[in-house]
């Protein structure tokens, strides 16, 4: 692993001007700094980063593997917390951690404030089944999974915008098919039609937002399957005819003149 591992994350504002550059970008950015003797920290980290990568794809491929170790770090089990205060209290913790919000039965929803700051009363919640969890936006993957399944009792669910939830995400969903009745995917790039099928074990849903999946291909299609998968659940999503090729005869009718008079 490249040595500056170990740098802190400002230095990552550099890769805006290196991206685009080529080949030869990095070494030519370090050539063009200030002479020595005169050199800021920006020519320094220049340099340094020109030592240890010779190509913008050797930088791409550093960051894309940091990135990833980021997300695997956010999506880690507490087992410390799991063992002294129960899952409930574990799986608010995550999602707390992760920037959403939990509501626990008869309680109050609790968030973090702008400083990523909240309240540790839920620690006292060790018997207080969570039963409304709001992860939009958070960076929730296949393994942070782990945190939420054990919430037996958990009724509503927002996964809206999550760009790490796919297709195998929810495939393990089934596991809480007894308690959940909402479930919002809206805005989830990864979601495709393959992961909707996995849904047909809700059969306890009674609300369903499936709007704004990039992946799926006939949106309003897909809407009409879901719908019959899912008959007792009220699915939100594309108009029906979105994503549908229209006919011959209608596409010409559709892109004809008008009428003269």
């Amino acid at each position: 692993m490249p040595q500056c591992l170990a740098a802190g994350p400002q230095y990552l504002h550099l890769v805006a001007l290196l991206w685009n550059r080529g080949p030869r970008g990095l070494r030519g950015m370090s050539s063009a700094v200030a002479p020595e003797g005169n050199q800021g920290k920006w020519g320094k980290l220049l340099q340094f980063l020109a030592d240890r990568f010779y190509d913008v794809e050797a930088l791409r491929e550093y960051l894309f593997q940091k990135q990833m170790s980021k997300i695997h770090q956010k999506n880690r089990s507490f087992t410390y917390i799991k063992e002294r205060y129960g899952p409930y209290v574990a799986a608010a913790y995550f999602i707390l951690k992760q920037g959403g919000a939990v509501k626990f039965q008869g309680k109050e929803w609790i968030r973090s404030n702008g400083r990523g700051h909240y309240s540790l009363e839920f620690l006292n919640f060790q018997a207080i089944p969570v039963e409304a969890v709001d992860a939009s936006d958070c960076a929730i993957n296949y393994q942070g999974l782990d945190n939420l399944l054990a919430l037996k009792e958990l009724q509503s669910l927002w996964l809206q915008r999550c760009p790490h939830v796919d297709d195998w995400c929810l495939s393990r969903l089934y596991q809480l098919a007894d308690s959940l009745q909402e479930l919002s995917l809206a805005g989830c790039p990864r979601i495709s039609e393959r992961g909707l099928a996995c849904l047909h074990h809700l059969q306890n849903l009674r609300r369903l937002d499936i709007s704004d999946l990039p992946a799926v291909s006939s949106p309003g299609l897909t809407q009409i399957l879901v719908e019959e998968m899912l008959p007792n659940c009220e699915v939100l999503g594309a108009e029906w005819t979105e994503g549908l090729k229209l006919g011959p005869e209608k596409q010409s009718r559709d892109t004809a003149g008008p009428i003269p008079a």
